[in-house]
């Protein structure tokens, strides 16, 4: 399957949307624990992966970092 300029426009924002919101939620969940040993990595870990789908799924409904300019008339899926 070969993707369109738009499909690659709207990976590339996504992605880097969805990556920030893994770190933010990485950090926060991280600071909950008092030293580093009382932090629940596993927690960590599956928080911020839902993070990331959740941000995802959020950027099919749009993304406004994507300008007029990069996209045609026809979107993405």
């Amino acid at each position: 399957m070969k993707l369109t300029k738009n499909q690659k426009t709207w990976l590339k924002y996504a992605g880097i949307r969805a990556l920030k919101t893994v770190c933010q939620t990485a950090i926060a969940t991280i600071g909950t624990g008092v030293v580093m040993s009382d932090v629940d990595w596993l927690t960590v870990l599956s928080a911020s992966v839902l993070a990331g789908i959740l941000s995802l799924l959020t950027s099919l409904a749009g993304l406004p970092e994507v300008s007029d300019e990069e996209v045609d008339d026809e979107w993405v899926w």
